[in-house]
């Protein structure tokens, strides 16, 4: 039995060039996440997509019964794969993702999706803190540029220091080529 999932955080419809929050890079990070699923369903390794709804009303983004909460079709779940739904950037966070990997016997996950800054940096520290052997798969996920008191900051700057923060002490840090090849 495995002990490992791939958590597949937040790649929705929102964050297309279509959507109300394009990402940067997300073609790639799309291509990437696919083969790390692709590869674990050939394994038999759980795959676990987790999707977010914002309940705020004056919240234009992830609007729950829209288009832009959906899971881009290229990355969708097979039909026996668990979906969770979230309202907080943590995964973790009131939801039932921690019941279903205890319920499975998961030690590990794998982590891919977006956005990098935000929703994979929580989900990935809340992991490690619950005591999960943590992997982020980088090329596998994709952020946006932000702002900062005045000053821009562009996404791969972005991504670049979250991982640095991340692989420093909360997960392996690695790219969809040497995942699947290790």
């Amino acid at each position: 039995m495995n002990n490992k999932a791939v958590l597949v955080v937040d790649l929705q419809n929102e964050y297309l060039a279509s959507g109300k929050l394009p990402l940067v890079n997300i073609d790639r990070a799309l291509q990437n996440a696919k083969r790390v699923i692709d590869d674990a369903r050939s394994k038999q390794i759980p795959v676990i997509h987790i999707r977010h709804e914002d309940v705020r009303l004056e919240t234009p983004f992830f609007v729950p019964a829209t288009d832009g909460v959906n899971i881009i079709e290229s990355v969708a779940p097979a039909n026996d794969e668990v979906v969770i739904t979230k309202n907080h950037p943590n995964s973790f966070l009131k939801t039932r993702l921690l019941e279903v990997l205890q319920d499975q016997d998961i030690k590990e996950v794998i982590i891919i999706g977006a956005m990098s800054h935000i929703c994979i940096d929580a989900t990935t520290r809340a992991a490690s803190d619950l005591g999960l052997t943590c992997t982020v798969v980088e090329d596998a996920c994709t952020t946006m540029d932000v702002e900062f008191n005045g000053m821009a900051v562009p996404a791969a700057q972005v991504h670049a220091v979250l991982m640095a923060a991340l692989g420093f002490a909360y997960a392996e840090i690695t790219t969809t080529s040497h995942y699947l090849h290790a």
